[in-house]
């Protein structure tokens, strides 16, 4: 077995979802090597825990959808509950051999689905120890525009980063965002400004995404003024969007557009939350710096922000809900265009880099350098 499955194991199950003696752990399998699977297996019960495991592939879900019948799919979604109501821990390893396996599924057949996982999805965020991750495959490596052995290199050396050299950075802007009223972000076709007062902050290092490197935190439903332009691609449940615009006005996104704004807008009117935003997030993996249609990592590029359409978290609320969670990302390093960010008028991060000295921790070049000190 490859070494690395058995660091990343013990990252996952270790650090990630803490798994304890006696723990129930579901082990949720998408389109992987069997030997990742069997490393987690060995090393949930090198831990005393029970391991549960699911096997999916990507063509018989899409089967089961294209002609998906609504009360199949709820008794599915009933059963699926009530065993996740049993888990103490939960661990998803999403692969794909084709991104776009899904991108024939009827739009319908599509939103059914996700409205009749819905309440699996919340109980397993609200009530276990969970942590979400890709796996690499050549679909991802050409979306990364990498050799399959590039970037199974770069897979591992982000996901077993010592994500414990984020936190003192993490802390001082979270804390920071804390006692934030006004945010403002500028950068090419984009002037937007919010309010995050009294709403709360999250810092995400390797407890529930892997990869990670994160802050996030989310607007007042109605504060949201302004224009904003994403400048990386985006994948939604099949389908490819690029070049996305908004123009929000008390909260809500008036006007949207983008490479088949069509299909952007029936997304934003699946209902009457997927037209205000759920959540502001600003990214800082230093490994992750070019967008690869794959919300996982690109939300976590460093120098990046997301701007979320649709459902708050609980931990960050404002009150917004929404079958849609949609991470959109812009990138602000001088290289995508540059871009600054204002907390209550003071700049914060300027071309993808913070500013004040208690974010510089946050700063790739300090995240990679073991011998910065400062």
């Amino acid at each position: 077995m490859d070494p690395r499955y058995t660091q990343l194991a013990d990252r996952l199950i270790g650090f990630s979802t803490s798994v304890r003696k006696n723990d129930r752990v579901c082990i949720d399998a998408h389109d992987v090597p069997d030997d990742i699977v069997i490393a987690l297996i060995r090393e949930v019960r090198r831990r005393g825990a029970v391991p549960f495991v699911d096997i999916h592939r990507a063509g018989i879900t899409r089967e089961m959808l294209r002609e998906g019948e609504e009360e199949a799919q709820a008794q599915n979604a009933a059963f699926a509950l009530r065993r996740m109501k049993r888990m103490d821990a939960y661990v998803a390893l999403r692969g794909a051999s084709n991104i776009y396996e899904l991108s024939d599924v009827p739009a319908d057949k599509m939103q059914q689905y996700v409205k009749s996982t819905r309440r699996v999805t919340n109980w397993r965020v609200r009530n276990t120890r969970w942590v979400v991750l890709r796996w690499p495959t050549p679909s991802m490596a050409q979306q990364a525009r990498q050799s399959t052995e590039a970037f199974e290199d770069f897979f591992f050396r982000v996901c077993t980063l010592d994500y414990s050299r984020m936190i003192p950075g993490m802390r001082a802007l979270q804390k920071l965002m804390e006692r934030t009223d006004r945010v403002h972000i500028k950068g090419p076709g984009t002037d937007l400004r919010f309010s995050i007062e009294d709403i709360g902050v999250v810092s995400c290092g390797g407890r529930h995404n892997i990869p990670d490197g994160e802050v996030f935190t989310c607007p007042l439903k109605n504060s949201v003024e302004g224009e904003l332009t994403y400048n990386v691609p985006t994948l939604h449940q099949g389908a490819s969007l690029d070049g996305i615009r908004f123009l929000f006005r008390k909260g809500r996104i008036v006007e949207a557009s983008a490479s088949d704004s069509a299909l952007l807008n029936r997304i934003l009117d699946s209902d009457r939350g997927a037209r205000y935003i759920g959540e502001f997030s600003l990214g800082f993996n230093p490994h992750i710096l070019e967008p690869m249609l794959d919300t996982l990592f690109d939300e976590k590029i460093a120098g990046s922000f997301h701007f979320t359409p649709g459902q708050a978290y609980d931990e960050a609320d404002n009150g917004n809900r929404s079958q849609v969670h949609w991470d959109l990302v812009s990138i602000q390093r001088a290289t995508h265009g540059g871009g600054e960010i204002y907390f209550d008028g003071k700049l914060i991060r300027k071309d993808g880099l913070f500013v004040p000295k208690s974010l510089r921790k946050l700063n790739p070049q300090h995240l990679l350098n073991h011998n910065d000190t400062e």
